[in-house]
C-alpha cells in the first residue's frame, strides 16, 4: 500500500482541498477533525502513482516567484522562508517540522523530503540522512528532540539540492493547488493568483469565495471587480476573527487593495512592498539562514565582533555535534562554539585556545568520514 500522508486545513476548505487532490490522482483515505487545532480537519491521503498534470497553465516562472514572494513578505516579513528554520509544531501533523515547505514529521512530508534528497546524486548530505530515514518514516517521538538530526537537517539547507527539494515540495503541497483553485475560477493575473494563495495557506478560501462568488462570478463581473470584491470581504472576516494571529492578516489585505489601486495585476518588478524590494536580484538571492562560502579551513574561526558566519562554521558546528557537543548549528561562531572548541581541544591534548585554524578544521571534518 501506497505511503499515507497528510495534510491539515481549516475545515471550512477541507472540501476544496480533498476535490483538488482526488483531482490531481491523490487517494483521500480520510478527512476528520484535528482535535488538537479547532476550526481544521486532518486529510489523510496516498501519493498518486504518476504525476497528473496541473490542469491549468501555470504563470512565467519571474511572475510566479514573485507572487510566491510578495505572500510570504505579507505573512513573515521576509521574501522567501528559511530553508534551515526548525520549529516544534502543536497537534498530530506537526510535531518537527522543517525548511521552506514546513515538512512535519507528523503529516510524513519530512520523511518524503528527507527520501528525495537521499534519492539525488550530489546530495552533500544523503549519506548521513539516510541513517534517519526509519526513524522518519516511523515517526519516531525521539526525533522531535534529536539534536545530532536537528543540525544536520540545519546543514542540509546549505546544499542547493536540499533547497531546490523544499521548492518542490513546496509547490506540489501549497502553491500548485492554489494555481489551480485560481484557474478553475478563471482568476489569471499574478497579484489575483497571490490573493488565492494567500487564501489557501491561511484558511477560509472556499467559503469567502462562495459570497463573493454570490454578488457575479468573475466571468460576469470581471477578474478585478470580483478580486476587489473578495479582499474587502475577507478584510472584513479577518478584523472580526477571535484569533489574534489571523487579525493581523488584515495588513495584508490593505496590501493587496493597494496593489490593486495601483493597477500593478502583473506583479512588474520590480516592487517595493511595505519598505522590502522584490526584484530579480533580491529572489535571486540566496536564503535567509543559508550559507555558500566560505569553504572549511579557507580562514581561522575565532569570537569576533561582528561574529563569524558561513558554511565553514556551519560545518564545524556539525562535527562538533557528531562529537556529542550540545551546540546548534546555525553557522555563528559565538561563545558556545567557541566552548565547544575548548572542550574538544582539551580531549585531544591540545591548547585550549577556543580558536579552529586550518589544521583543526581539518582534523575535526576528517572525524565524519
Amino acid at each position: 500500500m501506497s505511503e499515507v500522508l497528510s495534510l491539515t486545513v481549516a475545515s471550512a476548505d477541507g472540501g476544496e482541498h480533498r476535490h483538488d487532490l482526488e483531482g490531481t490522482g491523490h487517494l483521500v483515505v480520510e478527512c476528520r477533525d484535528d482535535p488538537a487545532l479547532p476550526g481544521h480537519c486532518v486529510l489523510r491521503f496516498t501519493r498518486p502513482s504518476t504525476p497528473a498534470p496541473l490542469g491549468c497553465q501555470p504563470l512565467p516562472a519571474s511572475q510566479a516567484q514573485a507572487a510566491k514572494a510578495l505572500v510570504h513578505l505579507l505573512a513573515t516579513g521576509r521574501l522567501r522562508a528559511d530553508p534551515s528554520a526548525l520549529a516544534l509544531q502543536p497537534g498530530e501533523c506537526g510535531r518537527l517540522t522543517f525548511g521552506g515547505a514546513r515538512a512535519s514529521l507528523g503529516s510524513g512530508h519530512l520523511h518524503l523530503l528527507v527520501e528525495r534528497y537521499c534519492g539525488t546524486v550530489g546530495a552533500r548530505f544523503g549519506a548521513r540522512l539516510r541513517a534517519w530515514l526509519p526513524a522518519l518514516a516511523g515517526r519516531s517521538a525521539t526525533v522531535d528532540r534529536e539534536g545530532k538530526l536537528h543540525n544536520l537537517l540545519r546543514a542540509s539547507a546549505d546544499d542547493p539540492v536540499m533547497r531546490d527539494l523544499q521548492d518542490s515540495l513546496f509547490d506540489e503541497l501549497y502553491w500548485d493547488p492554489s494555481l489551480r483553485a485560481a484557474s478553475r475560477l478563471g482568476i489569471r493575473s499574478p497579484l489575483g493568483v497571490a490573493v488565492v494563495h494567500e487564501s489557501w495557506l491561511r484558511g477560509a478560501w472556499t467559503p469567502l469565495r462562495d459570497r463573493a462568488s454570490a454578488g457575479g462570478s468573475v466571468q460576469q463581473v470581471g477578474e478585478h471587480e470580483w478580486l476587489r470584491r473578495y479582499v474587502q470581504l475577507r478584510r472584513d472576516w479577518l478584523a472580526t476573527h477571535p484569533n489574534p494571529l489571523l487579525r493581523e492578516a488584515v495588513a495584508c489585505m490593505d496590501t493587496f487593495r493597494h496593489l490593486m489601486d495601483q493597477e500593478a495585476w502583473a506583479l512588474p518588478l520590480p516592487l517595493v512592498v511595505n519598505g522590502e524590494e522584490i526584484s530579480p536580484a533580491t529572489l535571486a538571492a540566496p536564503p535567509h539562514g543559508c550559507h555558500e562560502g566560505p569553504e572549511p579551513g579557507t580562514r581561522e574561526l575565532a569570537v569576533h565582533s561582528p561574529l563569524q558566519r558561513g558554511l565553514d562554521v556551519r560545518l564545524v558546528q556539525l562535527a562538533l555535534s557528531d562529537q556529542g557537543c550540545e551546540l546548534r548549528a546555525d553557522g555563528v561562531w559565538g561563545p558556545v562554539t567557541a566552548r565547544c572548541i575548548r572542550a574538544f581541544q582539551r580531549a585531544s591534548e591540545l591548547p585550549e585556545t577556543g580558536i579552529a585554524d586550518a589544521a583543526l578544521i581539518q582534523k575535526l571534518l576528517a572525524l565524519e568520514n
